[in-house]
């Protein structure tokens, strides 16, 4: 903790005007080479004779033991922290000025050793030792010390910055040491907490290490040296304080005004505050402040203001200043509490409406990444979606609902989840869009969102794409070559009355799809095509990093393409999705037609027996003929046309049944009178996974076993 002002005192010529907490402001001795002004009849401030003028308006006057700067000057606007109104004022050199070291202040003599001082003197400084530390001179000080510390505590935004902002603005000008204790749990608006009242050590303050001499410090002098551990106050104060229902300490804090550490009520209440160690750092006399802190609602902790024995105790007018500090404070922490609820309920929203992991599904692999568009707007419009679908494929959805507020992020979440249910139709990707348009347009006239819907099938190496309004994909190919895909522009959802259509284009094996949102490539600073082609032209060159044998890392490829961000790149949200394109060799995939028949299901058996022994999967023959015999079986009982097996080998082996009959079976516990309904629970019982899902042609059961 760097030294801080003690006073308001105008600092001396040669002052370094860049200390970040000022520079301590002492009295000095009279020099040799400067007489002492002198006093004019009536403006002695010792003489109790009202302040000029000049000094009501906010100028300092001379006075004896110090020397009066040449030139205008102004009054100090703060004393703590950094910023306009902590600037110095400016001196102007004299020929043989010179920058002088701060003088290493002497250690003060012990209390009681100092001659009693005048109600003058003490307003006044006179007849402090010189070196020093000088007190508030007149209440215009306290003043401007309560507007320089409120400015202070009223620039956090958050609880942290706000408490640190009252230790902060406290130590050493108005005290030398604070302790905070605010409540845990914090309440938060309205609400009422029900449970005991319980204040938590937030954080303490004090001068540094250095300038707590013995005779100085809060501890009574020890016979044997002070061990390291009582330099901090925290170590002698109770973290937790469970304020009693009618105690003392709780009529102080019902009180809500602030009262010195003698007072009767302050002296019963501090031990339950601080603890049974906690007694020792509380000084003799007025030395010592509890002040309530208040917000709207409730008293929501307490501060604690302290001053060593050596200096000056607390005026009567300081319970004011420590009132006023309080009760900002207080208020600050209120609105803080206030503001990290809201930023908590936004990230939760937020986070609840994007995937909270991604699927695996055969034959590709794939990364995301989401930024806000800054840390003020935790919520936006962007999200990415993969949906796995029937037949191995899987459904890469991007999107970008306009704006980025709470009602943008609402919209998404619909948007996003009735995509997720067209894609349980296994609809074609433009009448996905189609649909979106359409509740799009239900939610209101000027809902518009960009979309782009892609379906990839590992097995046919092929991707159907269907664009919104969306900025185009981009395509990596394995060896290094990056190019824009072509797909029709479209209308954005909601406009309404348009068609979408929808391209099919290549998907080889150990090519990577990047799905993104305009936040990527649109800025103040450029256009939305000038970043595609950056955005083409980072791709390629991370791909010659890695050869052009072996794909870049897709986490790593993430990573890389959002550092294409420049500092004024941020204007709106970003949504990143990609996705590896392994696909499924041909060689792993066995496909049949089966006429709906009787021996439909010992066909099937035995088509399914020379695909495993061909794979090499003898050990998994019985519990396939038998699972393949009990879906088969199902199929052919009600199909019209002809049923589709299809057997696909990949770190799973993946049995697909499929039929024209749009009803989905159903997992039933059959009665021992019965003759069916045995099928699904055989599949339940053996199989790893199993499922059924509706097509625009009927349905697909499956099931998958592990390979051994």
């Amino acid at each position: 903790m760097t030294e801080q002002p003690i006073s308001f005192e105008r600092p001396e010529t040669g002052d370094d005007p860049a200390e970040p907490r000022g520079a301590l402001v002492r009295t000095s001795t009279p020099s040799t080479t400067h007489s002492t002004p002198p006093r004019t009849p009536g403006g002695d401030a010792c003489g109790g004779t009202p302040l000029t003028a000049q000094a009501r308006t906010g100028e300092t006057p001379s006075t004896p033991g110090t020397t009066a700067p040449s030139g205008p000057s102004k009054e100090p606007s703060d004393i703590a922290g950094n910023g306009p109104e902590h600037s110095q004022p400016s001196v102007a050199a004299e020929p043989d000025s010179h920058r002088p070291r701060p003088v290493p202040e002497a250690i003060p003599p012990q209390p009681g050793t100092e001659p009693p001082q005048s109600s003058a003197e003490r307003r006044t400084g006179q007849g402090v030792a010189p070196g020093r530390p000088t007190p508030m001179r007149r209440d215009g000080d306290r003043l401007r010390f309560v507007g320089a510390a409120t400015r202070r505590i009223a620039r956090g935004i958050d609880l942290d910055e706000i408490v640190m902002g009252l230790c902060r603005a406290t130590v050493p000008t108005f005290s030398d040491a604070i302790l905070v204790y605010l409540r845990d749990p914090l309440p938060v608006g309205d609400e009422r907490p029900t449970g005991p009242v319980v204040l938590r050590l937030r954080r303490t303050d004090r001068i540094p290490e250095e300038r707590d001499t013995d005779s100085g410090g809060f501890l009574p002098a020890p016979q044997q040296p002070e061990p390291p551990e009582l330099a901090e106050l925290s170590t002698v104060t109770a973290e937790l304080c469970e304020v009693r229902p009618g105690g003392a300490l709780a009529e102080v804090l019902r009180g809500v005004r602030p009262v010195f550490a003698d007072a009767p009520a302050a002296r019963a209440a501090l031990p339950e505050l601080l603890g049974e160690d906690g007694e020792l750092i509380i000084p003799d006399g007025q030395r010592a402040i509890l002040a309530p802190l208040r917000g709207r609602r409730r008293v929501i902790g307490a501060a604690v203001f302290l001053r060593r024995p050596d200096r000056l105790a607390f005026d009567p007018d300081d319970l004011l200043v420590a009132a006023q500090l309080a009760t900002h404070s207080a208020l600050g922490i209120d609105k803080a509490v206030l503001y990290g609820r809201e930023a908590y309920i936004a990230d939760e929203l937020q986070r609840t409406m994007l995937p909270e992991t991604l699927p695996r599904p055969t034959g590709v692999r794939l990364a995301s990444r989401y930024l806000p568009a800054a840390e003020t707007a935790r919520v936006g419009g962007d999200w990415y979606d993969a949906i796995p679908l029937p037949g191995s494929r899987v459904a890469l959805v991007v999107g970008d609902v306009m704006g980025h507020s709470m009602t943008s992020a609402a919209i998404m979440g619909q948007l996003r989840t009735t995509a997720q249910t067209l894609a349980g139709l296994d609809l074609p990707p433009q009448e996905v869009l189609h649909h979106l348009d359409e509740q799009a347009q239900r939610l209101g006239t000027d809902r518009m969102a960009t979309c782009l819907y892609a379906v990839y099938d590992p097995v046919s190496h092929r991707i159907t794409i269907a664009n919104a309004g969306h900025p185009p994909p981009v395509l990596l190919h394995l060896g290094g070559r990056a190019e824009v895909l072509r797909v029709p522009a479209g209308a954005p959802i909601g406009v309404g009355g348009v068609d979408f259509e929808a391209v099919e284009l290549d998907a080889p094996a150990g090519a990577t799809l990047l799905l993104y949102t305009d936040g990527l490539v649109e800025s103040r600073l450029r256009d939305v095509w000038t970043g595609i082609e950056q955005l083409r032209e980072k791709l390629a060159a991370v791909a010659q990093l890695t050869g052009p044998d072996h794909p870049p890392p897709l986490e790593a490829l993430c990573d890389e393409v959002l550092d294409m961000l420049g500092p004024g790149d941020r204007d709106d949200d970003i949504a990143l999705l990609a996705a590896r394109f392994d696909g499924i060799a041909p060689s792993d995939v066995a496909y049949w037609f089966l006429e709906p028949e009787d021996a439909a299901p010992g066909r099937a058996r035995r088509l399914a027996r020379r695909a495993l022994a061909r794979w090499g999967l003898e050990e998994l023959t019985d519990s396939v003929e038998l699972l393949v015999s009990e879906v088969v079986t199902n199929a052919v009982r009600y199909a019209t046309r002809p049923v589709t097996l299809r057997l696909l080998r990949t770190d799973v082996l993946r049995c697909e049944v499929g039929d024209d009959v749009p009803q989905l079976p159903r997992l039933r516990q059959a009665r021992a009178t019965d003759e069916g309904g045995r099928g699904l629970y055989l599949v339940n019982r053996l199989a790893r996974r199993w499922g059924a899902t509706r097509l625009s042609t009927g349905k697909v059961v499956w099931f998958e076993l592990n390979r051994g």
